[in-house]
């Protein structure tokens, strides 16, 4: 049974509270092992008219990739990117629903990798990335303290 992961506030891609993001909401999806969200990206995040610009697919794919140790909605289990390879391989629209999957590969205390795909509604995969995960410097850790009580499941 699908359960969503928590969001925080001020995040570009899932922050509640940002006027100016996407504020997409993932599901985790234990009997196949991924996470998954919807999200329609409007015409002013454009590349090329009537296409998503690579940066928007690259935070989304960042930010699915980076989701998938969060199954269990652990605050203490956020990792950051240390490295991602993006694929694009057809434009992805704007103003229509697009899926976002992604699939843990592997973990360990420190690190993790895993992999995020951007799919229209039909299956097709327009993006897809690789992505090597790392727990952040203690400093960098630190600073995310204040966030921790806004980081909920927010009511649908």
């Amino acid at each position: 049974m699908a359960s969503r992961q928590p969001s925080s506030r001020s995040c570009f891609v899932c922050g509640r509270d940002n006027p100016l993001g996407l504020k997409v909401r993932w599901d985790n999806h234990p009997e196949a092992g991924k996470i998954r969200a919807t999200v329609s990206v409007d015409s002013s995040f454009n590349g090329y008219p009537g296409v998503v610009h690579g940066g928007i697919l690259a935070a989304l794919l960042d930010e699915t990739a980076g989701r998938t140790v969060l199954r269990n909605g652990d605050f203490d289990a956020l990792l950051v990117t240390v490295k991602l390879e993006v694929v694009y391989r057809r434009p992805t629209p704007t103003g229509t629903p697009l899926l976002l999957v992604g699939q843990l590969l592997r973990r360990s205390e420190a690190r993790a990798e895993a992999r995020a795909e951007v799919r229209l509604a039909d299956g097709t995969v327009t993006a897809r990335a690789t992505a090597l995960l790392a727990r952040p410097p203690a400093e960098v850790y630190s600073a995310w303290a204040p966030e921790r009580p806004f980081f909920k499941v927010d009511p649908d």
